[in-house]
């Protein structure tokens, strides 16, 4: 695929397999001769010879992306210095829960927005947009996922817990599939919102756009909508279950069906108990380790279906291997190699797993940046409300299904 070098205007830009931009129409790519620098008179030289205005054209873009860098890994390190400082200064005001519950992709994707602004006034903002590395650092992060997925773990709640999973996962994921249907969703964009309120928010999401294929904007869509609904849940659901009534574990397995992000999910866990912590954090894990399995059926159903023209032949498994997002590959592997790890090295394997887990924090705060700054207000106006309207509905459908699935499998179940 080609590197994102040069922009001519706001064409949509596509994810492919690996999660990589497919500009291929609109750019040129490094490596090639810059246009204008390749003499052709016969006299001129080889046609190798590039002219010193090319070689300054490519000084100046590796300059401007050298700054993009810059402005990324400013605004991640002010991300990073919020998520662990804003919790204290909050303590002991009106605001201490609020400040304790907001995590890293709200201070990222919000400093994200306004660096946005800023480097639009400046002028700067398509010259550094080669920096914007959103699917480099969350296929990173994702992977690094992997290693917090301990297999042995889900195993230990295995009936209740995968039970939940799958049935949760297929009535979210085919009920907001045929909604967006019915509002006239884009397929695309369709696959990206189902994958995220059905499984782990922006991780399924990014695994989704790779499969399918899916728009750069729509994904920046689908991870705002993510943050926006998971940040009252994380207060909502906890209030919701001692207003009920649950139990700590159906109150823990509600939660971590609900909820799509991992940190949401620990905050709105600790909120409702530590019981209810432990079994949110089992099944929202469960969940998570779902988003290879939807990545394959997406991959095989955007290539045998949806973009099969008619009378073409059935594509084979090498363009189901070509089409799939292979990151995900890296994220069963972490999880493998991860809970072996953890059985052999004991009690001394979580400090290590724990530095993976902030590296991969780190990776995530860096794509959450870059989602900010990528966003631009015109293709967000073009969605308009009806994937808000998909969303909350596919929400609230999620509320109620997860309840009922909770209260019959986690009933008499006891951490």
């Amino acid at each position: 695929m080609a590197t994102d070098v040069t922009r001519t205007g706001d064409e949509p830009r596509t994810i492919d397999a690996t999660g990589t931009v497919d500009d291929t129409s609109h750019e040129t790519r490094v490596g090639d001769v810059p246009a204008g620098s390749v003499e052709s008179a016969p006299d001129s030289g080889p046609p190798s010879t590039v002219d010193p205005a090319g070689a300054a054209r490519g000084g100046t873009f590796w300059a401007w992306t050298a700054l993009g860098l810059v402005v990324v890994v400013v605004l991640a390190a002010l991300t990073r210095y919020l998520e662990q400082n804003v919790p204290g200064w909050a303590e002991g005001t009106a605001v201490e829960d609020i400040g304790a519950a907001v995590e890293y992709p709200v201070y990222a994707i919000l400093l994200g927005l306004l660096g946005n602004v800023a480097v639009t006034l400046l002028g700067w903002r398509d010259r550094i947009a080669a920096a914007f590395r959103t699917e480099f650092f969350i296929k990173t992060g994702l992977v690094l996922l992997g290693a917090s997925i301990n297999l042995a773990v889900i195993a230990s709640a295995a009936g209740p817990a995968i039970a939940q999973a799958i049935l949760l996962i297929s009535g979210v994921f085919f009920f907001t599939w045929w909604l967006a249907g019915r509002f006239g969703l884009d397929d695309k964009l369709r696959a990206l919102l189902a994958s995220a309120v059905s499984i782990c928010g922006v991780s399924a999401a990014i695994a989704a756009a790779g499969a399918v294929r899916a728009r750069r904007e729509q994904l920046a869509y689908t991870a705002s909508l993510v943050i926006v609904f998971a940040l009252p849940s994380i207060f909502v659901l906890p209030w919701l279950a001692d207003v009920f009534g649950l139990s700590d574990a159906v109150a823990g397995a509600w939660i971590g069906g609900n909820i799509d992000t991992t940190a949401a999910v620990t905050a709105a866990g600790a909120l409702a108990g530590e019981e209810a912590l432990q079994i949110a954090s089992i099944v929202k894990v469960t969940q998570n380790a779902l988003m290879g399995v939807v990545a394959v059926a997406l991959t095989a159903y955007f290539t045998l279906r949806v973009e099969r023209l008619p009378g073409a032949a059935r594509p084979g498994l090498g363009e189901l291997w070509r089409r799939f997002p292979k990151f995900v590959l890296g994220f069963i592997a972490a999880s493998v190699i991860a809970t072996w790890y953890l059985d052999a090295a004991g009690a001394d394997g979580k400090a290590t797993i724990a530095i993976v887990n902030d590296l991969r924090v780190w990776f995530l705060i860096l794509a959450f940046v870059s989602i900010g700054l990528e966003v631009r207000v015109a293709s967000l106006r073009e969605a308009g409300w009806r994937p808000v309207a998909v969303f909350a509905s596919a929400t609230v459908f999620n509320l109620a299904l997860a309840l009922g699935l909770a209260s019959l499998l986690f009933r008499n179940f006891s951490a």
